[in-house]
């Protein structure tokens, strides 16, 4: 039996899940007697492959942040519509939370992004382009996973400013920092602090010494900005395809010297997303533009509409359902 999740109302809603569980009385009773109860689950419960759900569902993930979770639905939804079954395990956390869990095999299909995925399993990388990235991951992915083809969609990891900074300093480019003789302050979730493009990273690839760190835990959301525009923080790890940085005409700074790798949006799968399911999913990257993404993202932020009705348009406009 299918369980599906509901997408939230609006993109800072708290996702929750509720799993009915049954217990039949042994054959020798008089009578048979069903108890049904809810109670608050675990995100990162998946099917018993020993009997507690089919072994056909393909779960499916996604990261706590908005344009994460729409990318998930428009799988889920490509995939029912092709016949199969899903379990919907949105709104999980952070790669140091997930990847563990589909690395055991709790999730089968999971959206990602090229650039930082292959960072997070190979911090001393030197692949930045597109496609050495792409080659690379698929070299780094651990066995009985796999990356089914990378979308022409990015959301690409930035350093990103104010207008007002940007203007004041004379800012384009992350190397255009070693000018500012104020202190820097660098917000963005926690993890960042220690990513290869953290404080260390700045200093290792810019020569650029000493910015301090905000943990700001809204993934580059109106938390951040306000941080950005109160003068809290002078530097924010946005995606490029935050509808919030043109809406607060924000400027993202050109990475010249490649601290953030190139990230396409690609699939993360296990072995048991079978080749139909995988033919399905590349249909769906391969359709979804850079531009898309922007646009349903846009569609969270401005309209607050919920995932599955973003991800059920974008499929029939798409012509995949």
């Amino acid at each position: 039996m299918l369980r599906r999740t509901p997408a939230p109302p609006a993109p800072s809603a708290p996702a929750s899940r509720l799993r009915a569980g049954a217990l039949a009385a042994g054959a020798l009773a008089l009578s048979a007697a069903l108890l049904a109860g809810c109670s608050s689950a675990d995100p990162l419960d998946a099917p018993d492959a020993s009997g507690g759900g089919s072994t056909d569902t393909i779960v499916i993930g996604s990261q706590d942040y908005y344009s994460n979770e729409i990318i998930a639905e428009i799988y889920a939804q490509a995939l029912e519509a092709g016949g199969y079954e899903v379990d919907r395990q949105f709104r999980i956390g952070q790669r140091e939370v997930y990847l563990p869990e589909i690395e055991a095999g709790s999730i089968d299909l999971f959206p990602e992004y090229s650039g930082n995925l292959l960072q997070f399993w190979d911090p001393e990388t030197e692949a930045r382009l597109s496609d050495d990235v792409y080659a690379e991951l698929q070299d780094a992915t651990p066995e009985g996973l796999r990356v089914l083809e990378q979308s022409p969609a990015t959301d690409q990891d930035s350093y990103t400013v104010t207008r007002e900074f940007a203007e004041t300093w004379d800012l384009t480019s992350i190397d255009d920092l070693a000018e500012v003789e104020e202190p820097l302050t660098l917000g963005s979730n926690s993890e960042a602090e220690t990513r290869p493009y953290g404080p260390e990273g700045l200093a290792e690839v810019y020569g650029i010494e000493g910015v301090a760190f905000t943990p700001i835990e809204d993934g580059g959301g109106p938390l951040t900005v306000k941080a950005l525009r109160d003068g809290a923080i002078q530097l924010a790890i946005i995606y490029t395809a935050d509808p919030t940085v043109a809406e607060n005409d924000l400027v993202a700074l050109e990475d010249t010297r490649g601290i953030f790798l190139a990230s396409h949006v690609v699939p993360l799968a296990s072995d048991r997303v079978d080749e139909g399911a995988a033919e399905i999913i590349d249909e769906v990257s391969a359709a979804m533009s850079a531009e898309d993404l922007v646009a349903l993202n846009a569609r969270s932020v401005g309209e607050e509409l919920p995932a599955d009705r973003i991800a059920s348009d974008w499929l029939a406009e798409a012509g995949l359902v």
